[in-house]
């Protein structure tokens, strides 16, 4: 008879945390469909009044896709062809480690027509959220 394991939810998870539940999920998903080539994407946006990074890219590549989690051009900086710049930044990086697309999500209130402009369509959507609109999915094929 094996033990049950312990079912927490601490208040202020950690990284640690965070690692224990990726490393896991990684290593299942390997074994069923093979190494994932994980590799962390950053494109960073700095001030030029103080060289601090102030928005950008951050997302990954694995199983030959890139996914943008985090995409932010701050307000002041917007208009400029900023957005676009770091957007083809990363798809160029996506199709170096041998990418055949990229996915995002945005809301509702944010950026979906800047993305169809740059070539990516909608696949999916998630009604409501945040309450008011959906929240949509693009994709954009680099084959």
């Amino acid at each position: 008879m094996s033990i049950a394991p312990e079912i927490t939810v601490p208040d202020a998870p950690g990284e640690a945390d965070r690692l224990a539940v990726w490393n896991a999920l990684l290593a299942y998903n390997e074994k069923s469909v093979g190494p994932s080539n994980y590799q962390p994407l950053s494109i960073l946006i700095h001030d030029p009044e103080t060289g601090e990074p102030v928005g950008g890219i951050w997302g990954k590549t694995a199983y030959n896709w890139c996914f943008v989690e985090l995409f932010v051009v701050p307000q002041k900086f917007r208009g400029q062809d900023i957005g676009t710049q770091v957007l083809k930044r990363a798809e160029g990086i996506a199709r170096e480690r041998g990418c055949i697309g990229l996915w995002l999500d945005t809301y509702w209130f944010q950026a979906r027509s800047f993305y169809e402009k740059q070539g990516y369509e909608v696949f999916g959507e998630l009604p409501d959220y945040p309450k008011g609109g959906p929240r949509y999915f693009l994709k954009k094929s680099l084959v």
